[in-house]
């Protein structure tokens, strides 16, 4: 079980491999979270009241306090998260693209633009602005807790002109003050508040909804993100949610069985399995099952679990996390699965090794349950038709990911998700014009790319008359004879034309 991080009012950051305490913080009311909210709504004015290109530089410059302090942060990753060094520092790229993204397309993206008033209106003039909402609640997850809640939320909430108060995950909280205090060190002439920190439980996560932001961006499970959802609905709070996941990848019958074996490694082992987009579930057709377990016993044979800050991954995170794999694991043993890789001895705490389950029952908690760990299942199909009616009865709608030389654009338009790598694995978190989110129960809301700037500003629109038509008055109680006449007579020109 996860020790208990709670010791009077304070919160422990642990590391996950020894259970040695890095540092305390502490467990904030609901009074101190509304009392950081109160600083992020005094410096709000001010900070939408800058220019783009001032937003802009504030941005890059912290994306360069980031790079230039990447090793004290990749130590940060590796303690308090466990991450292996390489994945901590990859962990880092992504952020800084989406930095960089979100500060330079704002402009573009949220900037003041006429739109055509249409025909029947051609005398006015239209335009639409997206105004900052104000101060957005951004609650982040443990797994990726730098890229998801600065590179996914935080940068697209604060180049919109939004102040932000992050709640990190209380299993990541060092990580989460050392991405706050980046942001005043690389902008010392911006005034405290414009990024925030507020530490503790849900408890704290709860206040945050309650504290009156104006909208709330949260990532982590499905359950919480229900809880969260409850909280904000109290006072009509709009929220952006990416909660759970149980990503597929289909094997065609024309696949590149080694290209799909190594991206299977990869989505689905990289950091512990520990990723919400990571691959879980691989439906593979009958006559490729076993030249593709044969590859993926090839390249999982030399990686394993470890403390070496050079091993292919790290510790759980979590104690929880530990019990609920090695659930997964016992159930779909006991239900038919085979082991083709690993098996129950792979679960040494807190280390788990990579796993690979055959064909399980399909009532079975490895089938139906988010696993989040290094546990693949293989399941056999008899074609790629039946791995999308299998992978669509799903109740997670996140990402996936296809394999096909020649119809793989064809079968991702017909997976229920929100986003599809074809050919490749989880490629689409790395590209940050693509607008990143879910459907069903692994949420609703778009991160990332335009979609994600628009996620954190709110449209107003303006509708403006520079003339009357002559002889035709629309806008009136009583309209003349002529006036409908010729409007019925324009409709039936304009629309009528068809039958």
């Amino acid at each position: 079980m996860t020790p208990d991080l709670r010791t009077r009012n304070t919160l422990s950051s642990v590391d996950p491999a020894n259970g040695r305490v890095l540092a305390e913080f502490p467990v904030m009311s609901a009074e101190e979270v509304a009392e950081v909210v109160r600083r992020a709504r005094e410096v709000s004015g001010w900070w939408s009241a800058r220019s783009w290109a001032e937003r802009e530089r504030a941005l890059l410059r912290w994306g360069a306090w980031l790079v230039s302090y990447s090793d004290e942060l990749v130590e940060l990753l590796m303690q308090e998260q466990g991450k292996s060094r390489d994945t901590a520092f990859l962990e880092l790229v992504p952020t800084l693209e989406h930095i960089r993204w979100a500060a330079t397309h704002a402009e573009k993206v949220l900037g003041s633009r006429q739109v055509w008033a249409g025909l029947v209106m051609s005398n006015h003039t239209a335009e639409v602005e997206y105004n900052p909402y104000g101060v957005v609640g951004v609650i982040g997850p443990w797994n990726y807790p730098v890229f998801t809640p600065v590179g996914q939320m935080a940068a697209y909430a604060l180049a919109a002109g939004n102040t932000v108060v992050l709640k990190p995950s209380e299993f990541t909280p060092r990580i989460g003050k050392f991405v706050v205090d980046a942001f005043e060190l690389a902008n010392p002439d911006i005034p405290s508040g414009v990024l925030s920190l507020v530490t503790g439980f849900g408890e704290t996560g709860a206040a945050l909804c309650r504290s009156g932001v104006d909208k709330i961006a949260f990532t982590g499970s499905t359950p919480t993100g229900r809880r969260v959802l409850a909280a904000c609905a109290e006072n009509l709070v709009p929220a952006v949610l990416e909660c759970g996941g149980k990503d597929a990848m289909i094997v065609a019958e024309d696949a590149d069985v080694k290209a799909a074996a190594k991206a299977a490694v990869w989505g689905g082992m990289t950091n512990a399995g520990q990723t919400c987009v990571g691959i879980e579930q691989v439906y593979v057709v009958a006559e490729l099952k076993d030249r593709f377990l044969a590859e993926l016993a090839t390249r999982l044979e030399p990686i394993a679990a470890g403390a070496d800050a050079d091993a292919a991954y790290g510790p759980m995170t979590t104690g929880d996390q530990v019990d609920i794999v090695r659930r997964h694991i016992d159930d779909a043993l006991s239900s038919g699965a085979t082991a083709a890789v690993g098996g129950r001895e792979s679960v040494r705490a807190p280390y788990i090794d990579p796993v690979v389950l055959v064909d399980p029952a399909d009532d079975s908690a490895a089938v139906t349950e988010e696993t989040f760990g290094p546990v693949l299942v293989v399941r056999t199909v008899s074609s790629v038709d039946e791995a999308i009616e299998l992978v669509n009865a799903r109740k997670f709608g996140l990402g996936a990911s296809v394999f096909s030389r020649r119809r793989g654009r064809e079968i991702a338009g017909r997976v229920r998700a929100g986003m599809v790598a074809i050919n490749s694995a989880l490629a689409f978190v790395g590209m940050p014009a693509l607008p990143f989110g879910g459907v069903g129960d692994s949420g609703f809301g778009r991160v990332h790319g335009a979609d994600g700037l628009r996620e954190f500003a709110v449209a107003k629109s303006y509708a403006r008359q520079h003339f009357v038509t002559p002889g035709i008055d629309t806008v009136t109680l009583r309209p003349t004879r002529f006036t409908m006449a010729a409007v019925r007579r324009l409709m039936r020109l304009r629309h009528g034309r068809r039958l």
